[in-house]
């Protein structure tokens, strides 16, 4: 059955015409492109290179940043790309919003114009695929504490490190490393050839299985002059790209929880028990119409979070407000979808369980709900109730 998305406020009217035209040729895109071999490449923990190309011939990798190659769009145009792409799977928004935001968004901002040349058109192409190396084993949620160092050669810098839960880690010619160089924090581009680089793929997840999540670890890698990101150093340089990248997780997790949403309606509606289709019973409904509530505010709230954006005056709190509130919704919608659908729930035939699994991950990376409740919370009170 063909995918209606929820719009039960008519929030189509708040977008312009051209955002609409992208967010539907997106949704067109992952209607006939990612949906039907998505469910194979999550049970067999794959992830679909043949979407790479594609994504970039549609301008879907740095879509919001302005020239080389990049398509230049508004940042709610960016978001309901997300929305679209994370009604698909979740992976698949997480490959673009690494690509994006965590990797090609600091290198317009902050790095040298060589720098931009030499590797933005390719990533934007999609012939050159990166990563961003900030969470190490033992530091997720306390990046500043990162044990991987940098040293000044002659020429350049030798970086030794571990970072772990890095997507895209095992397709990536580039990472950005972030490294402490004599006690501040700075980001290296460093080719994935360089001696002394491995990436280890993590297997065993019952999570974004068709998403790549790997292990870097660099012995002394000799980089150039020319890998230092030139522009910015201290922490705001990595959270500034998380900034970019939970912006987008927010319109995503909408777009999990319309999928699910979508599949439990039309489930529901065609499933029999008893005297009548399930959706006529007064539980059902309940949780349909609690479902249609938590989503339609999400929708509103990633509308004026664009707006905010696109205005220039958006805060990393109300980024964290946003993020922990619309991944928490689709959890829930998540859950209660597959509890409509009953045993066929986790089966691969339906995508709900699929969701809900991926969302475990989503709540947890980007800053956990925790911690974006702590950053919110510091926002409001003034008060700091973590080191730091």
């Amino acid at each position: 059955m063909a995918y209606a998305a929820l719009d039960y406020y008519a929030l189509d009217e708040l977008y312009t015409h051209e955002e609409r035209v992208i967010r539907d040729t997106v949704r067109e895109l992952v209607s006939s492109r990612v949906m039907p071999g998505i469910g194979k490449h999550f049970s067999a923990g794959t992830f679909p290179h043949e979407l790479v190309p594609v994504f970039g011939e549609m301008g879907l990798l740095g879509p919001s940043l302005t020239g080389y190659g990049c398509a230049g769009v508004t940042p709610s145009s960016y978001g309901l790309i997300c929305q679209e792409l994370e009604r698909g799977d979740s992976g698949i928004r997480s490959f673009v919003s690494v690509q994006s935001s965590l990797v090609m968004y600091p290198i317009w901002a902050y790095g040298s114009e060589e720098q931009k040349q030499k590797y933005l058109p390719a990533m934007a192409a999609g012939t050159l695929i990166g990563c961003f190396g900030l969470t190490e084993p033992d530091f997720g949620s306390n990046p500043n504490g990162m044990l991987t160092t940098a040293t000044r050669t002659a020429g350049g810098y030798s970086i030794t490190g571990t970072k772990r839960w890095i997507t895209n880690g095992n397709l990536a010619g580039v990472a950005l490393i972030w490294a402490k160089l004599e006690g501040k924090v700075r980001g290296f581009l460093v080719p994935t050839t360089t001696p002394g680089f491995t990436a280890h793929k993590i297997d065993g997840k019952w999570s974004l299985r068709a998403s790549v999540t790997s292990e870097l670890v660099l012995e002394e890698c000799v980089v150039g002059e020319d890998a230092l990101l030139p522009n910015v150093a201290g922490m705001r340089g990595p959270l500034s790209c998380l900034s970019q990248a939970r912006f987008g997780i927010c319109y995503g997790a909408v777009g999990a929880a319309m999928a699910c949403y979508d599949e439990a309606l039309s489930y529901a509606k065609d499933r029999v028990q008893f005297s009548r289709p399930i959706a006529g019973y007064q539980l059902v409904q309940h949780k349909l119409v609690e479902m249609v509530q938590k989503i339609t505010q999400a929708q509103l709230l990633t509308w004026r979070l664009g707006k905010l954006k696109e205005a220039g005056t958006i805060t990393p709190g109300q980024i964290s407000l946003a993020k922990r509130s619309c991944v928490s919704m689709a959890r829930d919608v998540a859950r209660d979808a597959r509890d409509i659908l009953g045993a066929n729930g986790i089966t691969d035939e339906y995508q709900c369980g699929r969701h809900m699994l991926n969302l475990e991950s989503v709540y947890t990376y980007e800053g956990t709900h925790d911690i974006h409740t702590l950053v919110v919370g510091q926002d409001v009170t003034g008060l700091a109730a973590f080191d730091g």
